[in-house]
């Protein structure tokens, strides 16, 4: 049985991710997975294959548990592993609660590892695993500090797994968008005096159609935009304590 296998995939990047994927390629059967079940079942209208809704909370051990007996119970193929499950929270450290930024790390990190770790064995030549990342990455980010840092996480994680994968055909990639207009900003903005200057927003379908085609490409990260290429550019370039300097201006921060 060939199968793809999609977390976050109740709104946002991940069910975009489900749309166009599904619309490309052949699969015996989709496995989406996320906490609202209700999201879940709608997807069953939107694509043409079988699709097993998983109601998973991915910070909690036992739902990794049963992610993996199911893999361990019906032995697929896994062709497609998309890791879309995460969220933000925009503010100062130390004005947002403890347990929004150790949340961050559980479910931005810990989860993305435990579900790439446990799916491998079920990958073969040729699968592809997108992890959804951020342009945020690529640079320390003030008052979006714990999500910036667990992006850069997923990135060099990501970056470093698919080189470790080079000789088994298995293809990783981190997906790096700027600012995408989803439903991450109802969690992500608490204070909209915060974060107050966007330079460019992009769609989850410009994204996702930019990740098929570098994944295509046999490229480790995605970056929608010529725009935002060439911020990574400079971030890369600058120091980064002048790159700081430059967003906190952006932001009319002090």
């Amino acid at each position: 049985m060939k199968i793809a296998v999609f977390t976050g995939a109740s709104s946002g990047m991940g069910r975009e991710f489900v749309r166009q994927i599904t619309e490309q390629q052949q699969f015996d059967e989709i496995w989406v997975i996320a906490r609202r079940l209700d999201r879940l079942m709608e997807i069953k209208n939107e694509v043409s294959c079988p699709v097993r809704c998983i109601s998973l909370d991915l910070t909690k051990a036992e739902a990794l548990d049963e992610y993996k007996s199911l893999l361990e119970e019906h032995n697929p193929e896994v062709k497609v592993l998309v890791n879309a499950s995460g969220y933000g929270k925009f503010g100062a450290f130390c004005d947002l609660p403890l347990d929004e930024q150790l949340g961050m790390i559980d479910l931005n990190d810990k989860a993305l590892v435990a579900v790439t770790y446990i799916t491998l064995p079920f990958l073969k030549d040729g699968s592809e695993v997108y992890q959804v990342d951020s342009l945020s990455s690529f640079q320390p980010v003030p008052y979006i500090g714990v999500y910036a840092a667990t992006k850069a996480f997923v990135l060099s994680f990501t970056r470093a797994v698919n080189c470790e994968l080079r000789h088994t055909g298995i293809k990783m990639m981190a997906v790096c968008p700027g600012w995408v207009k989803t439903e991450f900003f109802d969690r992500a903005v608490v204070d909209e005096s915060v974060i107050t200057y966007y330079n460019q927003f992009f769609t989850s379908e410009q994204v996702v159609k930019r990740a098929l085609r570098d994944m295509k490409k046999k490229k480790d990260v995605s970056v929608c935009g010529f725009k935002i290429r060439a911020q990574v550019l400079l971030t890369k370039i600058l120091p980064h304590k002048m790159v700081m300097k430059i967003w906190l201006k952006q932001q009319k921060k002090k």
